[in-house]
């Protein structure tokens, strides 16, 4: 089993948090022609008429921005989740470390006496 880097993990976490928001936005901005249909978006086929295919090409990009979006917004609010996972991980870590310190320095305290009278 590898070993978490949480160091660059927790570095990192502002970085993805803001990337996911920029494209977000990205995604948000671009203009939708019209609403995404409903159900698949039709298939063009060479045989059909030249205005069927591009109607058809059209519902295939409404679809997929609209796919696009609901992809960002999802990645978005995971960046967020992970941000605060990650900060209350550091916080848990440090308290960790911490009571380990006070727990070491207890022990110290106490075999001290004994050591003293032992020697």
């Amino acid at each position: 089993m590898q070993a978490v880097p949480w160091g660059e993990v927790i570095t990192r976490a502002p970085q993805v948090a803001d990337g996911a928001r920029k494209l977000w936005r990205a995604v948000a901005r671009k203009p939708a022609a019209g609403e995404a249909p409903a159900g698949p978006a039709p298939v063009a086929h060479a045989a059909d008429p030249p205005g069927q295919r591009l109607a058809a090409l059209e519902a295939s990009v409404d679809a997929l921005q609209a796919q696009m979006l609901a992809s960002s917004e999802l990645i978005q609010a995971l960046a967020e989740q992970n941000a605060q996972l990650i900060a209350r991980v550091e916080t848990l870590r440090r308290r960790l470390l911490g009571l380990g310190l006070l727990l070491g320095v207890g022990l110290l305290a106490l075999l001290l006496p004994a050591l003293r009278a032992g020697g």
